[in-house]
């Protein structure tokens, strides 16, 4: 990032502008506090499969209740992001940022006391809503933040803290239960910790002012968004004369009559729901995967978080990280291509060769392939696209909706794996991922390329509102 970079610019919208500011400060500081809300998220929407081998030996749970507990926080997650996808767009993102991650402190925090099965339900159900309502806040203020250039590492970095809270779980359980404490409080703990990151994401998010797009495009509030934007870039952003846009706001039922927009969301909601069945079902349920190669009973807990810690150390880390930096360059649809099939043939090896599953070695490595293509592709590329593609007074409303929809992929997926693979093996589970993958390929097709163009411009929003000059905004 350059730190000291002044960027004047001409006679321009406050949207333009900002799509030519090249990468400083302000957009760190924006990553950051966006992208810590998704360390949280990630550490716990994962870390409850190993929490869950735990629960399951001290309540006696059958697998179709493991299921639920493993799959609740993600159908809930579809609640939060329709909610605050729509009220973010309705209201404004400032007016919410922050109070999803309040429902996540308390949702983490009370689900280490759980008392029962019920209890435990209900707890990550309300964690869950939280989840959701991060999701599209969090994507639609980096993006339209960032400019077009940089867009999709911006908000690829965003998504890319999930890295972090998905190898923070493994660790975490690691570390207490080498310990020797007893299950029953180590389980507690792993769940309880995820609502300290999620406080300090409350404190940084309040500070955050309201997206500048935003305020200009909806609102028409051009002189607050430009006192908002040259406080917050340091200056970063200098106008020299601005152009004020005619507010223009879109109701739901005429953004779901767009024919444009509704392929669009087609593409979005339908790519990503594959993409998470195929997706949630092995990630949390990734320790039972390895322990089923291991061999049930034959080896402690600890080896079976170990390796799996191994796994995405080594395949998921890289993929995430590599899929924010080339983003940009290979494009964001293309990047979904790419991702899709290859994600899908490493299910595939793994379904059709059944000995792969006896053999620890050799399945790591083609399961590692599978979670690389996953980050590298669909899993990075499904929020990017659903933060660009949409106009900006619909914009979280179309992000909540894509990212509500995958999460019932995710529930399905989770809720069904332990349930498939005890009918019919992790083979056969993992074909049918591998389907899923092919299809979420095919309905990316529909998707516009997004890459390195203004967002106004991909929904065609830039050509169906008119600009007046504001004579006596002019700054330099």
């Amino acid at each position: 990032m350059e730190s000291n970079n002044r960027s004047s610019i001409g006679r321009s919208t406050i949207s333009q502008a900002l799509d030519e500011t090249p990468l400083s400060l302000f957009h760190l500081r924006a990553m950051i506090t966006a992208g810590m809300g998704f360390f949280t998220d990630a550490y716990d929407l994962f870390i409850i499969g190993t929490a869950t081998v735990l629960i399951t030996k001290q309540w006696h749970l059958t697998s179709a209740e493991t299921g639920l507990i493993n799959s609740m926080t993600l159908i809930s997650a579809f609640v939060g992001a329709f909610l605050f996808g729509r009220i973010a767009d309705i209201f404004g993102r400032k007016r919410i940022y922050g109070l999803e991650a309040v429902l996540m402190v308390i949702g983490a925090a009370a689900s280490a006391f759980s008392w029962n099965f019920a209890s435990l339900i209900a707890f990550r159900f309300l964690l869950g809503i939280g989840i959701g309502g991060d999701y599209p806040v969090s994507a639609v203020l980096m993006s339209e933040y960032a400019n077009r250039k940089d867009r999709g590492k911006l908000v690829g970095l965003v998504f890319s803290m999930q890295a972090l809270g998905l190898v923070a779980g493994p660790i975490v359980g690691l570390i207490l239960l080498s310990t020797g404490m007893p299950a029953n409080i180590a389980w507690r703990l792993m769940l309880g910790l995820g609502a300290l990151p999620a406080l300090s994401v409350v404190y940084f998010r309040r500070r955050m002012p309201e997206s500048p797009r935003y305020e200009s495009k909806v609102k028409g509030r051009v002189s607050k968004a430009i006192t908002e934007l040259t406080t917050y870039s340091d200056g970063a952003v200098s106008l020299d004369e601005v152009i004020a846009e005619v507010p223009r706001r879109m109701g739901l039922k005429a953004f779901l009559a767009n024919k444009q927009y509704l392929l669009y969301l087609i593409g979005t909601a339908g790519s990503w729901f594959l993409f998470d069945y195929a997706y949630y079902g092995n990630a949390v349920s990734t320790p039972l995967v390895v322990k089923s190669v291991l061999g049930a009973g034959k080896h402690p807990l600890t080896e079976t978080l170990a390796l799996s810690l191994l796994v995405f150390l080594i395949a998921a880390v890289p993929g995430y990280f590599l899929a924010a930096w080339l983003m940009d360059r290979i494009g964001h649809r293309r990047l979904q291509l790419i991702g899709f099939p290859l994600m899908g043939l490493a299910f595939l090896v793994i379904g059709v060769v059944p000995k792969l599953t006896t053999v620890v070695a050799p399945f790591l490595i083609i399961y590692g392939i599978s979670y690389f293509f996953a980050e590298f592709g669909p899993n990075t590329t499904t929020f990017v696209l659903s933060a660009e593609v949409f106009p900006t007074s619909m914009r979280t409303t179309g992000h909540g909706i894509s990212a509500g929809v995958a999460k019932v992929g995710a529930f399905i997926g989770v809720y069904l794996f332990p349930i498939l693979s005890k009918d019919l093996g992790l083979s056969g589970t993992l074909i049918i991922t591998a389907v899923f993958s092919a299809i979420g390929f095919l309905v990316t097709l529909v998707l516009p390329e997004p890459a390195r163009r203004a967002m106004g411009e991909v929904s065609a929003e830039d050509s169906l509102a008119p600009s007046a000059t504001l004579a006596e905004a002019s700054f330099g």
